[in-house]
């Protein structure tokens, strides 16, 4: 749940094989994966150690997978063969086998077409074999796809990776969570892409991609530095920070085990002057610190202080919970031990839980205010009849998280280490 998996190849889409870095490198000789530039990995080495000198694990995509023949296509060139896939896996492997990095395949691609299965395949399992097994990898598919679909069985893939993609509500995630978790044998998953904070809500039905840069919208929807001045053209408004919180939440307790923020000026590291993959709200900059990134660090403090290995989805356990809105229900997620349960009410409002779960005894109930990370310790009415746990939201319209403990579990307050 680390959120710092943010898109980090933008330049390779927008031609990096032939565009130089900063420092007039480019990373193969004559587009050949077989002749990596070694002045190229080298400043790539410096950015991997300098983010483990900061306690970063880094989620490094071998390619971009415009590079790897698909339907999606991109700015290419087509480079890449089983065989040379193979040979580019085994130099990344040995060259990082030490770091502390995650691997990711598919760059944003399904193997849909020609011989892309059997060119991510053999990448995949080159990097597993030279690195001895000691990394991570997955494979990052396309908007409403899940890595499970194609390459679940494969010995390189530790866990899968679906992407819900960049508009509201828990249509795709439910389907793709349960069609990801259904598989044999299971493995972990991660919701890879999920809507990013300030981009445009279904952006594709309102840009043209056969244009360059600011010329993909209509003249005045941008101004001069590139920034949207008319943000009425994306009639279905922008992902907001109240939306990657509900989304990271809900990815949870739908099973998932891990969720990445994103943000669509970071993604493409936007800045003035640069070219333009979607048009932005801001720069990366100023980007850094908006409200729904700074709610990203009370998300992992709520699950580092709840053995997150025991949630399960526990839809039998809602009795009553307020109507979703804009396309986000009520959940509840339960620890296969007993220990807590725990309740998203995404616009508050009131629910009943079937108090079955717990004994009939007093227990530890507390609100989790996801925008602060604060917790309230709050009473929790059980019907002497019906044996319903009722509560009720501190405040209607906003995002809350009701967290019910065994009180002979001992855990401190949600999102502490108490």
């Amino acid at each position: 749940y680390d959120a710092a998996l943010a898109d980090p190849a933008f330049g390779a889409e927008l031609d990096g094989l032939r565009r130089p870095n900063a420092y007039g490198h480019v990373p193969l000789h004559d587009l050949d994966p077989r002749r990596p530039n070694e002045a190229y990995f080298e400043h790539v080495d410096f950015i991997i150690r300098s983010a483990a000198d900061r306690g970063l694990v880094l989620g490094l995509l071998p390619t971009w997978g415009d590079k790897v023949p698909s339907k999606s296509g991109g700015a290419g060139p087509l480079v890449f063969t089983p065989e040379n896939a193979a040979a580019f896996g085994t130099f990344l492997g040995q060259r990082y086998a030490e770091q502390p990095v995650v691997w990711i395949l598919g760059g944003d691609r399904d193997p849909d077409t020609a011989n892309a299965a059997e060119i991510w395949q053999a990448m995949g399992q080159a990097l597993k074999t030279a690195t001895g097994g000691r990394q991570l990898a997955t494979y990052h598919p396309r908007g409403w796809s899940t890595s499970a679909q194609f390459f679940h069985d494969a010995d390189w893939l530790d866990f899968n990776m679906f992407q819900s993609g960049h508009e509201l509500g828990i249509v795709p995630m439910d389907r793709l969570t349960a069609e990801t978790a259904g598989r044999t044998p299971r493995k972990p998953f991660v919701n890879g892409e999920p809507a990013y904070e300030d981009i445009p809500i279904r952006f594709w039905e309102y840009i043209d991609f056969g244009q360059p840069g600011p010329r993909r919208v209509p003249t005045g929807v941008l101004n001069a530095e590139g920034f949207i001045v008319k943000p009425d053209h994306f009639a279905h408004g922008f992902v907001t920070a109240g939306d990657v919180r509900r989304q990271a939440y809900m990815t949870f307790l739908l099973g998932a085990a891990g969720y990445t923020y994103g943000n669509n000026a970071i993604w493409q590291m936007y800045q003035v002057g640069k070219d333009i993959a979607l048009p932005t709200l801001t720069d990366w900059r100023e980007a850094l610190d908006r409200p729904g990134a700074r709610a990203m660090r009370h998300v992992r403090a709520l699950w580092e202080s709840r053995p997150l290995g025991l949630l399960r989805p526990a839809p039998e356990a809602l009795h009553t919970a307020p109507e979703p809105r804009d396309g986000y229900p009520a959940l509840v997620g339960h620890a296969t031990d007993g220990s807590y349960l725990i309740a998203h009410l995404p616009h508050g409002g009131e629910i009943a839980i079937k108090g079955t779960y717990f004994t009939a005894g007093p227990l530890t109930a507390w609100w989790f205010n996801p925008r602060d990370g604060t917790a309230e310790r709050t009473v929790t009415r059980r019907g002497i009849e019906t044996g319903l746990i009722h509560a009720t939201a501190p405040t209607a319209g906003e995002d809350w998280l009701l967290v019910i403990d065994a009180p002979e579990a001992g855990y401190g307050p949600p999102g502490s280490l108490e």
